[in-house]
């Protein structure tokens, strides 16, 4: 036989561990979602720079800006590994004053 006695955690012990368990994932949820939102407006706003840098680019190369963004996007001298995408579902736009900007809300 044994020496030393078996320990078991109690029902009341369980629900306790459980409540807190449950109190930090409510604190700690909201918290990495909005993280989430956050990276994705950045890569966002990366995409945009990269996006102008490519217009000027192109207006550099070729003697004129690019008419529309289907000339800049589908040209693989800017992007051989394809457009970049909007993470927060957007598609970019190009201004009659050649910059881009992200229809996302």
């Amino acid at each position: 036989m044994s020496d030393f006695k078996t320990k078991r955690m109690t029902a009341a012990e369980v629900l306790i561990m459980l409540l807190i368990i449950g109190a930090l994932a409510s604190i700690s949820m909201p918290r990495m979602s909005h993280s989430a939102t956050l990276d994705r407006e950045a890569v966002c706003k990366s995409n945009i720079e990269l996006l102008n840098s490519a217009v000027e680019l192109y207006s550099s190369e070729k003697g004129c800006y690019p008419e529309s963004m289907a000339d800049l996007l589908n040209n693989k001298e800017f992007f051989p590994a394809g457009a970049p995408k909007c993470p927060l579902g957007g598609t970019y736009i190009l201004k009659s004053d050649h910059s881009v900007v992200c229809s996302h809300p």
